[in-house]
């Protein structure tokens, strides 16, 4: 059998916006925080492509058989890879399957077994369907799925009130906002013609160290800290948006207060792993008494995920008063309140 796009695809991407667009043709989605995966079902077989086109299979064996029940044969789907827990969408355990050894896979397969939300149908029989416009490209998605546990497809409104709806009430789960689509748009692999909206909050937090840049002679990047509601000083995560010439200012500044005890009796920045082996990961303590305001898109547990964007600094603010307390925390979260999951459980 022959399929109707052949692998390796590239999938179409996105620009990001400010706000959610409004005006007649748009169609929005919630936007989920996992893998990208192009899905090529041809009889028995199913691989999965990353959004590089690496092989993602070998490293989410529960979801092949669902993929073969769930699928029409031959068929091509793009969507995502998540694993959802009680407490929202968790994507350090999608980068802890990424192992070689196929023991520890099967191991966190039967753990935290992921979940597949498909959001396109771009090949179907013999028919590539990439020119088709989008809204007609999900009634064939619609038709063509049979969703069960483990493969689901995502909601679509045309309401923007509905997107803006699904904007607030989902970040506490960890999607990371709203995906807006023409709906007459076809599917043009590689390019930006779609619109992504993404959380962007703020908090204060203290400095309780730095990396200096590689070349340049400026501080590279400031590490920042939050306190628990016992009082332990966590790493949260770091900013590194700053002028040559401020990088060179906060040498001055942060000189007086270098060698003080900071990260040491809670979670702290630097730890080894595979992700980071080949980056300098060499970091200086500084007494945490500095406080600053930054911007930040998405927490993943008890940190930002990307690198938060310095606001100011806030002379004002007690260090001991930035808890995480300032951060909301994730409701209760059942990923069938989103999605059709036919005999998830609970």
């Amino acid at each position: 059998m022959t399929l109707p796009v052949s692998p390796p695809v590239e999938p179409m991407l996105s620009r990001a916006a400010e706000r959610i667009p409004d005006g007649p043709g748009w169609r929005y989605e919630p936007k989920w925080d996992g893998f990208r995966a192009v899905v090529f079902r041809d009889g028995p077989d199913v691989d999965i492509g990353s959004r590089n086109g690496q092989p993602l299979q070998r490293f989410f064996p529960e979801i092949l058989d669902p993929l073969r029940e769930a699928l029409p044969d031959p068929a091509v789907v793009d969507g995502e890879i998540i694993i959802a827990t009680p407490r929202g969408l968790d994507f350090d355990a999608l980068q802890m399957r990424l192992h070689p050894a196929a023991s520890r896979v099967a191991r966190l397969a039967a753990e935290t077994p992921s979940t597949v939300i498909l959001f396109d149908i771009i090949g179907q029989g013999a028919d590539d369907l990439r020119s088709r416009p989008l809204t007609v490209r999900r009634d064939l998605l619609l038709a063509a799925i049979t969703p069960n546990a483990r493969v689901a497809v995502t909601p679509q409104t045309a309401d923007l009130a509905e997107a803006g709806d699904w904007f607030t009430r989902y970040e506490g789960a960890g999607l990371d906002g709203i995906m807006a689509k023409p709906g007459d748009g076809p599917y043009r692999v590689g390019e930006r013609g779609w619109t992504k909206v993404k959380h962007l909050r703020t908090v204060d937090c203290v400095v309780g160290g730095f990396r200096m840049e590689v070349k340049g002679g400026g501080v590279g990047s400031l590490l920042l800290g939050l306190y628990d509601a016992d009082g332990v000083f966590h790493h949260a995560g770091h900013t590194s948006s700053f002028s040559a010439q401020e990088r060179r200012e906060l040498v001055q500044l942060l000189e007086p207060l270098t060698g003080g005890e900071s990260f040491g009796a809670g979670r702290t920045p630097g730890a080894p792993s595979r992700w980071s082996a080949s980056k300098n990961l060499d970091w200086t303590s500084v007494t945490p008494t500095l406080v600053c305001e930054v911007s930040f898109d998405h927490l993943q547990g008890q940190r930002f995920r990307h690198a938060a964007r310095f606001l100011r600094w806030r002379p004002d603010r007690d260090p001991a008063t930035c808890t995480y307390d300032q951060l909301t925390p994730a409701e209760a979260f059942r990923l069938a309140d989103i999605v059709d999951l036919p005999d998830a459980g609970e």
